[in-house]
C-alpha cells in the first residue's frame, strides 16, 4: 500500500509524516528533478505501508518544479490514497488545492490540521459539508499535540472509493470540457488542464488553445483566470459552511512588531546575530573539546602503537577525518539545526523571510536566503544544507555560491590566528570587508546570469507558537543524520587520499614544482601551496600546516606581513573545505559544485595576485 501526503507549505504535513513514519525515512530526488521527496514506512495491523511526503504547493496550476512534480505524481495514479493536509485556520486558501486534488478522482482522506489554533481564534468547525461534498473521511487533528494522528492510516486504508466533486465552472468552460472529452477522449482533469495550457498531448493542447482564445474574447479574461476564479468562489462557499466564529477572542499584535521595518529589522538582526554568536561560542567550545578528546584518546595512542608507516598514515588519516567530521557535526551542524528548528516551529522563520525579502531580491533570491547566509558564519556545511529552504533551483545555486564564500568559524581562525596576530586588527577586518564586497559583486552578477525563472515569494504566515522541545530535537537529529551518513564517508575517503599523497612524497614534489609559480604569482614559498591543499580538509588546517612546514608557530619571523596577509585571504577565498564540497555535491550536483570550486580557486588566486602586485 502506498499513500501520498499533499498540502500547502507550513500546514504541518511534514510533522504528520514524521509522526507516522518515525526515523526510518529515505530522502531522494524525484527522477528528472532536483526536488526532494521523503519516503517512509509504517506498519499497521501487520501490513507495511509506504508514505510519500510530496513538496508543499499552493496549487497545481503553476510551472515550478514542485507544482509539476505533484501534478505528475498524482496523474500517474500509482498510489492507493491521497492524504490532503490543510490548515483549518486558513481553510479557504487551503481548499483551493484540496479541490484540485479531489478532481483527480483518487481515494482521499482530508486532515483538517491545527484545530488547536482554531480554538484559540474562537473558530467552530463543522466537517459535515466537506464530508458530504467529497464523500471522504474528514479528520480534525492537531499535529503539534499528536491529536487524532492515529486515525489517519485507518481512514486511508478504508478509503476505497474515489473522491467525487464537480466544481461549478463557467458554462463556457463546461462546454469546452465536454467538447474536448468527446473529440480526444480526455477526462475532466486533462481537459481543464489543457485549457490552462498544461499537458503533453500536442493535438489536445492546440484544440484547447483555440477554444481558450474564443472564451477569452467573450469574457475579457483568460480561461485560466476563469477556472481559478471559479475554484476560489467554490472554496469560499465551502469555507463559509464549515466555519463559524464562535466568539471573538483577543489577539496579540506581535506580528505588527515583527513584520514592520521598525522594530522588525532590529529584532531580526538581533535574533540572527544572537543565534550566530551562540552557534559560534558553543560550537567553538564543543569543537575544541572533541578535537582534544580525539587527540588524547585516539590519535596519540594510535601513533604509539608503532605500526608500519603506511598503515600509520592511513589510520591517522581516518582518525583525522573522524575528528574533523564530528568536530563539525555536533558543535555546528547539530546546534544550527536545533536553532533553525526552534525558529521554524515558533513561526518566526516566515517573519524573518518577509523582512529580508527586498534585500535578498537584489541578489537573485528571496527572504528565506537570509538564514543560510547568516549561519554560514558559523559553518558553511549547515548553511549549504539549508539552501533547500529556497524554492527554486536558481535560488539554490546562487545561495550555494554565496554561502560558500562567507567566512565560517574555521576561516575566522585563520584570519585571527594569522592576520590579527601577526599583521594587525585593522588588517583582519579588511579581510572581511574584501570578502563581503566580493560576495555582493558575485550575488549581483549571478542574479543576472543564472538561468531559471524568478518566482515571487508566497509564504504562509503561520501562527506564533511555543516550540515542542521533543519535536525540535527529533527534527534536528533527523537532519544531522543526513550529514553523518552522506558527508562523512566522502570526508573519510578524501582524508585518506591526502594522507597517501603526503606519504608517497607527492606533496613534496608538488611543492618543488609550484614554488616558482607561487613566488611569481603570490610572493609565497612553495610550502604554502601544500598548506592550502591541507586546508581543503579543514580550513584551519591550512594555518596549522603552514606553521608545521615553516618550522615555527611564530610565522611573523619567517614570512613578511604582506605574505601572511595574502596567504590568509587566499585561504579564506580558496576551495571550500572537503565537508562543504561533499554537501554541495548532495545539494546542487557535481556540475555546480565544480563551478563553485573553480570560481573560488580562481577568485582566491586573482585577489591574492592583485594584492601582491599592488602592495608588493
Amino acid at each position: 500500500m502506498r499513500f501520498a501526503l499533499v498540502g500547502n507549505p507550513s500546514v504541518g504535513k511534514s510533522l504528520i509524516f514524521n509522526q507516522l513514519t518515525g526515523l526510518g525515512v529515505e530522502v531522494s530526488n524525484y527522477p528528472g528533478t532536483t526536488v526532494e521527496l521523503q519516503r517512509g514506512n509504517t506498519c499497521f495491523q501487520r501490513e507495511m505501508i509506504e508514505l510519500v511526503d510530496l513538496p508543499g504547493v499552493y496549487s497545481l496550476d503553476g510551472e515550478s518544479e514542485e507544482e509539476v512534480l505533484v501534478r505528475e505524481f498524482l496523474g500517474q495514479r500509482e498510489i492507493n490514497a491521497v492524504i490532503v493536509v490543510t490548515n483549518v485556520t486558513r481553510l479557504e486558501r487551503n481548499l483551493y488545492l484540496l479541490l484540485q486534488v479531489a478532481e483527480y478522482g483518487l481515494p482521499m482522506v482530508v486532515v483538517l490540521n491545527m484545530v488547536d489554533e482554531a480554538v484559540k481564534q474562537g473558530l467552530e468547525i463543522d466537517t459535515n459539508p466537506l464530508r458530504d461534498l467529497l464523500g471522504v473521511d474528514v479528520i480534525l487533528a492537531a499535529a503539534a499535540q499528536g491529536k487524532n494522528i492515529d486515525q489517519i492510516i485507518p481512514a486511508a486504508l478504508a478509503a476505497t472509493r474515489p473522491a467525487t466533486v464537480e466544481i461549478p465552472y463557467d458554462h463556457h468552460i463546461e462546454a469546452a470540457v465536454r467538447s474536448l472529452g468527446k473529440i480526444f477522449g480526455a477526462d475532466r482533469v486533462e481537459s481543464i488542464q489543457a485549457l490552462q495550457g498544461i499537458g503533453d498531448n500536442p493535438e489536445l493542447l492546440e484544440a484547447a488553445r483555440a477554444i481558450a482564445d474564443e472564451i477569452e474574447s467573450r469574457h475579457r479574461m483568460t480561461a485560466a483566470q476563469i477556472i481559478a476564479a471559479n475554484r476560489h468562489n467554490f472554496a469560499h462557499q465551502i469555507a463559509d459552511l464549515m466555519l463559524k466564529e464562535d466568539v471573538m477572542l483577543p489577539r496579540s499584535d506581535l506580528d505588527g512588531f515583527l513584520t514592520r521595518a521598525f522594530p522588525g529589522i532590529p529584532i531580526l538582526l538581533g535574533v540572527l546575530v544572537g543565534m550566530l554568536l551562540l552557534v559560534f561560542a558553543l560550537g567553538t567550545f564543543l569543537e575544541e573539546m572533541i578535537v582534544e578528546l580525539f587527540d588524547v584518546f585516539a590519535l596519540e595512542p594510535f601513533h604509539m602503537l608503532g605500526l608500519p608507516p603506511l598503515i600509520d598514515v592511513v589510520g591517522a588519516s581516518i582518525l583525522l577525518a573522524l575528528q574533523a567530521g564530528f568536530g563539525i557535526a555536533f558543535p555546528y551542524v547539530l546546534l544550527f539545526y536545533i536553532f533553525i528548528s526552534i525558529l521554524e516551529d515558533s513561526g518566526y522563520m516566515t517573519r524573518a523571510a518577509f523582512l529580508a525579502d527586498n534585500a535578498m531580491h537584489r541578489l537573485g533570491m528571496h527572504g528565506g536566503a537570509v538564514i543560510p547566509l547568516t549561519l554560514a558564519f558559523g559553518c558553511n556545511v549547515p548553511a549549504i544544507m539549508s539552501v533547500r529552504l529556497l524554492h527554486s533551483r536558481r535560488e539554490r545555486i546562487i545561495g550555494s555560491f554565496l554561502a560558500t564564500m562567507v567566512p565560517c568559524s574555521a576561516r575566522t581562525v585563520v584570519i585571527a590566528g594569522i592576520v590579527a596576530a601577526f599583521v594587525g586588527i585593522g588588517a583582519a577586518f579588511s579581510v572581511y570587508a574584501i570578502v563581503f564586497v566580493l560576495i555582493l559583486i558575485t550575488g549581483l552578477f549571478l542574479s543576472r546570469v543564472t538561468p531559471g525563472e524568478r518566482f515571487g515569494m508566497i509564504m504562509e504566515m503561520v501562527p506564533l507558537r511555543r516550540p515542542d522541545p521533543r519535536l525540535v530535537l527529533k527534527k534536528a537529529w533527523s537532519r544531522l543524520s543526513e550529514f553523518l551518513f552522506i558527508a562523512m564517508p566522502l570526508l573519510l575517503a578524501g582524508s585518506v587520499v591526502l594522507g597517501l599523497l603526503e606519504f608517497f612524497g607527492i606533496m613534496t614534489l608538488f611543492e618543488q614544482i609550484v614554488e616558482p609559480y607561487t613566488m611569481a604569482l603570490l610572493g609565497l614559498p612553495g610550502y604554502s601551496a601544500t598548506a592550502l591543499i591541507f586546508g581543503i580538509l579543514r580550513k584551519e588546517m591550512a594555518f596549522e600546516t603552514l606553521a608545521i612546514l615553516a618550522g615555527t608557530a611564530d610565522l611573523g619571523s619567517v614570512l613578511s606581513s604582506l605574505q601572511l596577509y595574502i596567504f590568509a585571504i587566499v585561504t579564506v577565498l580558496f576551495v571550500p573545505c572537503l565537508a562543504t564540497i561533499t554537501v554541495l555535491l548532495r545539494e546542487v550536483g557535481a556540475r555546480i559544485t565544480l563551478a563553485i570550486t573553480a570560481y573560488t580557486v580562481a577568485l582566491g588566486l586573482f585577489v591574492g595576485a592583485l594584492l601582491f602586485h599592488l602592495l608588493g
